[in-house]
């Protein structure tokens, strides 16, 4: 599994990277990184076949254990993934927007 800091998912972020956060509809939609669009990490194998295998898939979660799990689930399913350390609460702490509600 491997994993990314902040500082460089912001990068890839900003370049449109495509991000999923592993969390719960109610951590969800009091805060979530700007385009994260939400798969549950127990709804996770439904979801398999909506994600990208031609590029990176950012995970990211509440601090970053369930984007590990995700990350090794989605990469011996074969998606290109990567765990953002330091989650949500990260990104919020390093005074980076988030997206209030359910819509990314």
């Amino acid at each position: 599994m491997r994993e990314v800091d902040l500082t460089a998912f912001a990068a890839a972020h900003n370049e449109g990277a495509v991000v999923i956060d592993v969390r719960e509809p109610g951590e969800y939609v009091s805060g979530h990184v700007p385009g994260a669009r939400l798969m549950p990490l127990g709804r996770l194998p439904h979801h398999l076949g909506e994600l990208p295998r031609d590029r990176c898939v950012y995970v990211i979660c509440a601090s970053g254990n369930r984007s590990k799990a995700a990350a090794e689930l989605l990469a011996r399913a074969g998606v290109d993934a990567v765990s953002v350390a330091g989650g949500t609460g990260g990104w919020q702490q390093a005074g980076r927007p988030v997206t209030l509600g359910t819509r990314p």
